[in-house]
């Protein structure tokens, strides 16, 4: 005779392929209904996303595109983004990454 392993787990136990949905299910509503996925917990927003208001972040997002789009004219594409608080004003400054290697001119 076959000895059954004892404390085994639900897991375990229920291991196998899913069933299938049929008209058994119908009558309790579980047809055609995703298994429910365990809710995540949101963190808080940071206490400085109180300041960014929809229509500032709009406004920052477009004059960074515009800063991007005059940086690619530029031949600038990797670059870094510093903030800085000076007086009482917040800047923002692009500061590439890579500078492109020099050639050295051939005479």
């Amino acid at each position: 005779m076959v000895k059954i392993p004892k404390n085994r787990g639900d897991a375990e136990m229920m291991g196998g392929p899913a069933e299938e949905a049929t008209f058994e299910h119908l009558s309790d509503g579980t047809a055609g209904r995703p298994a429910a996925k365990p809710a995540k917990k949101e963190a808080p927003p940071p206490a400085y996303a109180a300041f960014f208001t929809p229509e500032v972040q709009e406004d920052i997002g477009k004059a960074l595109l515009t800063l991007k789009v005059n940086l690619y004219k530029q031949g600038v594409v990797d670059f870094k983004l510093k903030v800085a608080c000076e007086a009482d004003q917040v800047v923002v400054r692009a500061v590439p990454v890579n500078k492109p290697p020099q050639r050295p001119q051939r005479r």
